[in-house]
């Protein structure tokens, strides 16, 4: 076989999989799946899926995208169910079953003790006819006519119109619960969008001992003590009241020097240094907010104080620190 024969073969496997997927799209019964949205929408408590091989492993790839859009969710194993397992499902819960044949023997098993907890059963099944479908408050067909391996025998076409499926509903049920950009943030905190949306200032600044602030009319060798014993390449300087009246960085210290005449450096002091008034950042500003101050300016700034309602600094916060956490 040629190498061109190797890209047939993969390019005819993926048509013949994403056209089972729309086969099962035109499939679908109206009623059928409205009533299999109202059944998992309606659950008070979770949504437990239970499936066993492959079925089993797209069973936990679809509880895990349950979960991370809103939709509480877990995976089950049946094997684990009749054997203690169950008890983690009450009559709050729906339960989701995945099964090509409808006919495996831990599934067919456990349908009794999953009706005495009267929790409702929906199959996502490949056959129609079988027990499980027939057991089940509601069934979503996900038959297929070939299975993707050459024998029509490993499965394939059939777990990915099942994963399919799952995704459909999932993403059915984040519209149905009006599942925001911020909701979505607070499910997934590690993420770029999640830091963006719930990371803030007061997480990342530097405060207390590592906030250095030197006073009004302090000498500028003040400022330069304050700077290299904070490490952050600046310093703010308060009033009597800890009041924030300006910021003194590295740079500013360079200027001044190169424009001061060698015998007054003696004489320089801090309200001579400092930017009057700089941008400030308050604790609860979200920290992308803030590389976005540094940011979108005419002239770019590495550094922000951080005030709070009565403009008492309460911290430094640097670029470094917002690139450093992933934003």
């Amino acid at each position: 076989m040629t190498d061109k024969n190797y890209f047939a073969e993969v390019q005819g496997f993926l048509h013949l999989e994403s056209e089972a997927i729309a086969q099962t799209a035109g499939r679908l019964q109206r009623d059928e799946i409205d009533r299999v949205v109202q059944l998992l929408a309606a659950c008070k408590g979770k949504i437990v899926i239970l499936g066993v091989g492959k079925s089993g492993i797209i069973a936990q790839k679809i509880a895990a995208t349950m979960t991370s859009t809103g939709t509480g969710a877990l995976y089950l194993h049946p094997s684990d169910a009749l054997h203690g397992g169950i008890g983690i499902i009450n009559s709050e819960d729906a339960v989701m079953i995945l099964s090509n044949s409808g006919e495996t023997d831990e599934i067919i098993e456990m349908l009794p003790y999953l009706k005495r907890r009267q929790v409702s059963i929906i199959a996502l099944v490949g056959n129609l006819n079988s027990t499980l479908a027939r057991r089940a408050d509601a069934v979503i067909d996900g038959s297929v006519d070939q299975e993707a391996c050459p024998l029509n025998l490993a499965p394939t076409t059939s777990t990915t119109v099942a994963l399919a499926l799952g995704d459909a509903l999932a993403m059915t049920l984040m519209q149905v619960k009006g599942l925001t950009p911020d909701d979505f943030a607070v499910n997934h905190p590690a993420g770029q969008l999640g830091k963006r949306l719930t990371l803030t200032v007061a997480d990342l600044m530097h405060s207390g001992a590592d906030n250095p602030t030197i006073a009004l009319g302090a000498a500028w060798v003040d400022a330069v003590k304050g700077i290299s014993a904070g490490g952050l390449g600046a310093v703010s300087v308060v009033d009597e009241a800890g009041r924030l009246a300006g910021i003194i960085t590295d740079g500013d210290l360079r200027r001044a020097i190169q424009k001061s005449d060698p015998g007054s450096l003696a004489n320089l002091r801090a309200d001579e240094l400092m930017t009057h008034n700089p941008a400030v950042a308050s604790p609860g500003l979200l920290a992308y907010n803030a590389l976005r101050l540094m940011e979108d300016r005419p002239s770019q700034i590495s550094v922000l104080p951080v005030v709070d309602g009565d403009r008492v600094c309460v911290g430094l916060i640097r670029l470094h620190d917002i690139v450093r956490s992933g934003l």
